[in-house]
């Protein structure tokens, strides 16, 4: 694989799980967790 081939696809993991933990968040404090 190609550096940026790699780099590309750390970076769309970071932003798949960095929204799911967004979401997470904002669904926790909505219940009043």
């Amino acid at each position: 694989m190609e550096t940026s081939a790699v780099i590309m696809m750390l970076f769309g993991l970071v932003i798949t799980w960095g929204g799911a933990a967004v979401c997470i968040s904002i669904a926790l404090k909505r219940k009043n967790f």
